[in-house]
């Protein structure tokens, strides 16, 4: 029956509700390990794709651009070319619907919901390499690598890389304007990206980077781009403090040096970013910068270049000085980068920790570890297959597995003790009832009422009850009270002592 449009939007909008509805029930279920928490994502992210791709094809049959759904609709009502014969329509239709399914005659007993089912017993396929470890670390070696051999990285261990290399914006901005940097720091945002879009498949990435662009040109127009102070706000265009000359809007080195905007210090940090000599006069420094406009800094004589600049250092420096743009495009590499290491905050914790605690260990301890890691994975299956007998429904221990009932017996767990002014909040055991008056959640609900959490109020847990003591209290302590009116004293110039309330009244009617 899918040879007809009409039957394709039918089945169309009935895998959609399929599909909708195993992701309810699969999110219904609470994974046991973080594995499993990957794949359930995974598998939603599929399931997801393939409701916007299969909606994507119900509006293209909705706007119907060649009538064929409307010719469809017209030839079902027997409208056709000839006139309208409703019962040749008909019988027209009932010959294809047999002729379908005599050359189809499956169709008539498959059950899609075995096929749809299948899809939640599924283990999608992931890509980690071994020291990601299913997502639970990243993997950083290359791009180390990279960094201390580069000309603005620094000699430092793996573990300190990883403190740092989620901070580009403390790389020195004159080290920024080299070919070198702008591809270590593309493979970083393309690695993050990737590992992002594996651990997390649930995450709109898109809707984050919009939101992130969107913050990064208010404050790149206002100047506050952390590490990009100096860029203009205008045009994109270098300020004095910026190495960058756009060598494209001269024709000369006269138009060069007339530029009011272009100084000797401005021309000596160009030159210092390509490497070239800084010395001798404005015009001097303007011929040598403007050699660069025509020609690869490869083609330069070796007489134009710094006596500390080898050869090999052309590979990092850029052919051509950038320009605004391009200052601007690394800008937001950066901030797109902090802003994935901020979200992956937990796994370059998580990673640092594997690797401070591999460095401790030998080679035998390590193999050791992986080896019991790799059986435990495999176990973890078998293990979640069988579930845990507790028909007395006890609590659980540190190993995961029902505490002994003597335990529970001692302890009172089966006791169930009820606090109003924790909001009806259930604590089981005597021990638990006791500590939940320290708690967060018995101190909040007294603040609610505007009483102190003092140990006057130890084991009341009725709201009507708290506030009677309360009250009592501040009777009691109303006895006890400083008195202005009565106990405050006042002297006249007579020397006669009277309280606040009495010299008050006197000094109204005068007699004082």
């Amino acid at each position: 029956m899918s040879s007809t449009l009409l039957e394709v939007t039918r089945a169309s909008h009935e895998e959609v509700e399929r599909l909708e509805r195993l992701i309810v029930k699969d999110l219904q279920t609470e994974p046991p390990t973080a594995r499993d928490r990957l794949y359930q994502s995974h598998r939603v992210r599929n399931m997801i794709e393939q409701i916007t791709e299969t909606n994507n094809k119900l509006v293209e049959i909705y706007e119907d651009k060649d009538n064929a759904r409307k010719d469809e609709i017209a030839a079902l009502g027997g409208q056709t070319a000839t006139g309208t014969n409703v019962f040749s329509a008909f019988y027209d239709r009932l010959k294809e619907i047999r002729e379908y399914h005599r050359r189809h005659p499956a169709a008539r007993v498959i059950d899609a919901n075995d096929e749809y089912e299948q899809i939640l017993r599924e283990e999608p396929q992931i890509e980690f390499s071994g020291e990601e470890a299913s997502g639970r670390y990243l993997d950083l070696h290359e791009l180390y690598n990279d960094y201390l051999n580069s000309k603005f990285g620094e000699r430092i261990e793996y573990t300190a890389y990883l403190d740092v290399f989620s901070q580009p914006h403390k790389i020195p901005q004159k080290l920024k304007f080299m070919r070198q940097y702008m591809e270590y720091l593309q493979k970083l945002l393309e690695y993050l990206v990737y590992f992002f879009e594996r651990t997390e498949p649930l995450q709109d990435l898109g809707r984050i980077f919009s939101k992130v662009t969107t913050e990064f040109e208010e404050q790149w127009t206002s100047g506050n781009v952390e590490g990009w102070e100096n860029e203009s706000q205008e045009n994109g265009h270098a300020s004095d403090e910026h190495p960058v000359i756009d060598l494209g809007k001269y024709s000369t080195v006269e138009e060069l040096i007339r530029d009011s905007e272009v100084g000797p210090e401005k021309l000596k940090k160009a030159l210092a970013a390509l490497g070239l000599k800084t010395g001798g006069t404005v015009e001097e420094r303007a011929k040598r910068l403007f050699l660069t406009k025509d020609k690869p800094l490869e083609e330069l004589d070796r007489k134009n270049f710094a006596k500390a600049f080898h050869q090999s250092d052309l590979n990092g420096v850029l052919s051509t000085p950038l320009s605004g743009k391009d200052a601007k495009e690394i800008a937001l590499m950066e901030a797109k980068v902090s802003k994935l290491c901020d979200l992956l905050d937990e796994n370059i914790v998580r990673t640092k920790e594997n690797v401070v605690k591999k460095q401790a260990l030998t080679y035998e301890e390590m193999e050791a570890e992986r080896e019991e890691e790799e059986v435990q994975a495999e176990s973890e299956s078998d293990d979640e297959e069988q579930q845990i007998y507790n028909p007395l429904k006890l609590p659980m221990g540190w190993d995961g597995k029902p505490i002994p009932y003597w335990l529970y017996k001692l302890h009172g767990l089966g006791q169930e003790f009820k606090c109003e002014i924790c909001g009806n909040y259930s604590y089981w055991g005597r021990r638990a009832y006791e500590r939940h008056f320290k708690e967060w959640r018995h101190q909040h609900g007294m603040r609610c009422l505007g009483i102190p959490n003092t140990k006057n109020f130890n084991e009341i847990t009725s709201i009507e009850e708290a506030k009677q003591l309360w009250e009592r209290i501040q009777q009691r302590q109303g006895l006890n009270k400083w008195r202005p009116d009565l106990e405050e004293e006042y002297e006249d110039q007579e020397g006669n002592i009277y309280n606040k309330k009495t010299y008050t009244d006197l000094q109204r009617q005068g007699l004082i």
